[in-house]
């Protein structure tokens, strides 16, 4: 009587299979396998998965490809919105190439060829020439990014979903560094500064980082673009408070660093860091197309690690600017799984090839892009006063917080304030628009006016008694 198979054994191969969209060989299968196992005895396993519905086989022969089976591989784990999205049901699917790159990089380390920082990846790429993405990628993602609205000043549309924004990038970009935040514990710790129970600290300040990161690309969308006071206040707020030498934040490296995972080892001469920091800067500014730009950032700045830590949060980051400015959809990396996202930069440290990251990128742009249409759909069209007055009424009723006036002194400062900011055909208008905005306010919607929570809590009270 034939042996049976230990469960085990099989868990672990539907386990490899699951962290591969695009599906894996035999002999990929067995490279991934905690234990070699013999060639006949996995075949015997892969034969009692298929024949028992729990992997599908496409083709025939030693290129036969393996995946989890469409109706497991698809099944959604129901999650409350404190639970991380289960990443074996994303839909992601990869090219050819994808897949070539992501198997080539899950080879186990001892077998990958250790290789160095090539700095023809980025002397070799013209601006406008060369090309990431193709021109149908390009206009595909243009359809899906644009904003059915008409033309606003920069960072318009960033702003009106700024609060959801907040949350979502914040919480995918840190996970994808392997924060352990739920998304209900982000939200609660961006909208009310409550650090979740028995999380490292480490982890709150990762979070509230991103939130200082992307309130500066969005409040300063005329301002930002691929320039040293951009990437390197961005490196500063991002990396603020968790370096090892605190003067590290928004200086380029001095030091040797190594790819955890990798053989890929990167630049250590400082001088050299310079020159192709400050040429990655000019290629990326010359570039015109923005998905290009934001993809030729994801690729070339983790490459190069500039900074001691915190680069691809830095590139995450980075890839937004030129979306911010144009108007476009943000890209928040909802749902972009955390293997898939390694490989793909493994797949540019180690083969020079951008291939999976490329998979990765127009998939989650096709995902952020989606989301926030529907979000702000549901917001309705924006006030055109409100709009043209946003900074001002940022700036006054920031003012009236963090004064912890009550409404007697508030509304003396707002006449006062008005006559001397606003034109005076709009300063009735405006004095209305900021009573409503300061009876509106409240503990999910102080953000938007950068108020801190502490500063909020301590004006409700004096305005509430």
């Amino acid at each position: 009587m034939a042996r049976p198979i230990q469960d085990q054994g099989l868990h672990e191969i539907e386990e490899i299979l699951r962290s591969s969209a695009g599906g894996m060989t035999a002999q990929e299968i067995a490279e991934h396998l905690t234990a070699p196992l013999p060639r006949r005895t996995l075949q015997y396993r892969l034969k009692y998965l298929v024949d028992n519905n729990r992997v599908d086989r496409e083709s025939e022969g030693r290129w036969a490809r393996y995946r989890v089976h469409r109706d497991t591989a698809g099944a959604a784990v129901v999650a409350g919105e404190d639970q991380a999205p289960a990443e074996v049901s994303t839909g992601l699917s990869l090219s050819k190439s994808g897949g070539e790159v992501q198997a080539a990089v899950r080879r186990p380390i001892e077998v990958r060829r250790p290789v160095g920082y090539n700095r023809a990846v980025l002397e070799t790429y013209r601006p406008n020439e060369s090309a990431y993405l193709s021109e149908s990628e390009r206009d595909h993602l243009r359809k899906v990014g644009t904003p059915l609205f008409a033309q606003q000043p920069a960072g318009t549309y960033a702003k009106q979903i700024l609060s959801r924004l907040l949350i979502d990038l914040s919480w995918n970009s840190s996970r994808l560094e392997g924060n352990t935040y739920s998304l209900l514990d982000t939200r609660r710790l961006i909208d009310f500064g409550e650090a979740a129970e028995g999380k490292e600290r480490r982890e709150a300040q990762m979070i509230l980082n991103h939130k200082d990161a992307i309130e500066f690309l969005v409040s300063a969308a005329d301002d930002i673009g691929f320039n040293r006071y951009t990437i390197l206040n961005l490196h500063a707020l991002l990396a603020n408070n968790l370096l090892a030498d605190p003067r590290a934040a928004g200086r380029l490296r001095h030091i040797g660093v190594g790819i955890e995972r990798s053989v890929f080892h990167p630049l250590e001469a400082p001088q050299l860091i310079e020159e192709c920091f400050d040429q990655l800067l000019a290629t990326a500014s010359a570039i015109i197309d923005p998905f290009e730009q934001a993809l030729f950032v994801m690729v070339q700045l983790p490459y190069l690690q500039p900074f001691d830590d915190v680069n691809k949060r830095v590139s995450r980051l980075a890839s937004n600017i030129p979306l911010v400015r144009q108007n476009l959809s943000p890209l928040s990396f909802v749902d972009v799984p955390s293997d898939a996202y390694t490989d793909a930069e493994l797949g540019v440290y180690e083969l020079n090839r951008v291939d999976l990251l490329k998979d990765v990128f127009i998939w989650a742009y096709e995902r952020s892009a989606e989301r926030y249409a529907a979000i702000r759909q549901s917001l309705g069209e924006p006030d055109p006063f409100r709009l043209r007055y946003r900074d001002a009424l940022r700036e006054i009723i920031g003012a009236i917080v963090r004064g912890q006036m009550d409404r007697k002194k508030a509304i003396g400062h707002i006449r006062t304030w008005t006559q001397v900011h606003i034109d005076t055909a709009d300063r009735g208008h405006f004095q209305e628009a900021v009573e409503e905005e300061l009876l509106g306010l409240h503990e999910g919607n102080f953000a938007r006016y950068q108020i801190r929570p502490s500063e909020f809590k301590a004006w409700r009270d004096i305005w509430s008694g």
